[in-house]
């Protein structure tokens, strides 16, 4: 009776021990999942940007002056934001109804496809308008594909990790997104290395088609993930929400609205840093481009080191993530001062600090609070379209509102700084308002 006893118990020890291993195997390979797939992904997003800083203007708007070109450029980009918040619901919706792990992969290959699209796409002198109409279409198609990767891979972590650790390994889906950028500014930078004739007729097109990666990569990775047991546990209770969106704005408005706020600097840090400064530095400072895009290099790849730790801090996530938008409000104008001495090395520090440590310590916290904000019957509704109905007026409209501000003032970058403080005085007021989420379930809040 009593070696009876004892084998039952060392069966169960070995069954708990074994299902341990399986769920720490899993969590691993879901946040590889989360920084390759989230990486490809914004590899793609970030790619755009990049060349609409840089190239876009002369490929596809060359009837316009230098400045109102890239102005257009930017308006193509913008509106990739307009249809995210689309996107954003229906994702979240199969996110909330079917699975995380579906929208993995669903805006994944639509985001990989539309953005090698571009890479085939002739320019203005080989079709005329029709150049920028296709250019902006699939500009639509990847801004709908991005509508809820990153709040369905933050979920997943989130969702998978031990309280205690949440912010840690909810923070790598950021680093994904830094190590994206990364990769779509040095495969920009290697194919700037071609003669300048060679790069505008077909160079800058080789990191788009590469972009195919994503798709096999990324995909590849993807599949074997399995789903997050809260959803699984939702479903077996019958709990899944019938209107993902409206509960959300029955029940948690005032954390949506929340939410909303909190991205304003967090966001427009991101756009404006890695995308607007280079066209600001090389077209209006007239450096050469190899000194912001280095800045943007090293400032990324700083950042996914500095994200992690950032991450681990979300136990006091209101306090990192308001001082992160206080250090972008308050660094601004010397951040101007730095880029408008001319140095090269100066113009470089300041990048990277912005990035690393200002955007970045907002951005590296927001994965975890963002989950603990929002019920897991509608975690990634919520997520999605804070994030997308929030990019709309931060990222998507920041650079254009940069540039229309930069063009108005004749080229005086103050009143650009001074819009960058309004939205860090708007993430401030919104986290301060926000609730504490400190320990609490994922499963039952």
């Amino acid at each position: 009776m009593v070696d009876s006893d004892v084998n039952r118990e060392a069966a169960a020890g070995n069954a708990a021990s074994q299902t341990a291993v399986t769920t720490a195997r899993q969590l691993r390979l879901t946040l590889i999942s989360s920084v390759v797939g989230t990486a490809l992904e914004w590899y793609d997003f970030y790619l755009y940007g990049t060349a609409a800083a840089l190239i876009f203007n002369h490929l596809f708007f060359p009837q316009l002056s230098p400045l109102s070109g890239t102005l257009a450029a930017f308006a193509s980009y913008g509106v990739g934001f307009l249809v995210r918040p689309l996107g954003g619901l229906f994702w979240g919706y199969i996110g909330d109804k079917y699975g995380r792990r579906p929208v993995l992969i669903g805006t994944l290959v639509l985001m990989g496809i539309s953005t090698t699209a571009i890479g085939l796409l002739p320019g203005y002198g080989s079709i005329g308008f029709a150049a920028p109409l296709l250019l902006t279409l699939l500009r639509l198609l990847q801004g709908f594909g991005a509508g809820a990767e990153f709040s369905s891979a933050i979920t997943l972590n989130a969702e998978k990790a031990a309280a205690h650790r949440r912010g840690y390994y909810a923070s790598w889906s950021g680093v994904g997104i830094g190590c994206g950028v990364l990769l779509s500014v040095s495969a920009f930078a290697l194919a700037q290395q071609l003669p300048q004739a060679s790069f505008i007729a077909w160079g800058w097109r080789i990191p788009f088609l590469l972009s195919i990666l994503a798709v096999l990569v990324g995909g590849a990775i993807r599949l074997y993930v399995t789903e997050s047991p809260i959803f699984n546990k939702l479903e077996q209770r019958h709990q899944l929400a019938r209107a993902p969106f409206i509960t959300v704005w029955q029940t948690q408005r005032r954390h949506f609205f929340v939410a909303l706020g909190a991205r304003m600097a967090e966001n427009t840090a991101g756009f404006f840093l890695q995308v607007w400064s280079l066209s600001y530095v090389t077209q209006t400072l007239h450096v050469p481009n190899v000194v912001p895009v280095t800045g943007v290099l090293l400032g990324s790849g700083i950042g996914c080191i500095t994200i992690p730790p950032f991450g681990a801090l979300s136990d006091r996530a209101k306090p990192v993530y308001i001082g992160g938008a206080i250090l972008f409000g308050v660094g601004m104008f010397p951040y101007f001062w730095l880029l408008n001495t001319g140095n090269p090395l100066l113009i470089i520090l300041a990048i990277i600090a912005m990035i690393a440590l200002a955007n970045y310590s907002m951005f590296s916290v927001q994965a975890a609070y963002f989950a603990e904000l929002f019920n897991s019957a509608t975690r990634v509704t919520a997520i999605s379209m804070s994030w997308e109905i929030s990019s709309i007026f931060a990222g998507g409209l920041a650079p254009i509102i940069a540039s229309s501000l930069l063009l108005w003032s004749n080229g005086n970058y103050a009143a650009v700084a001074w819009y960058m403080v309004a939205l860090s005085v708007i993430t401030v007021v919104a986290l301060c308002y926000g609730p504490e989420t400190r320990g609490c379930s994922l499963d039952d809040h």
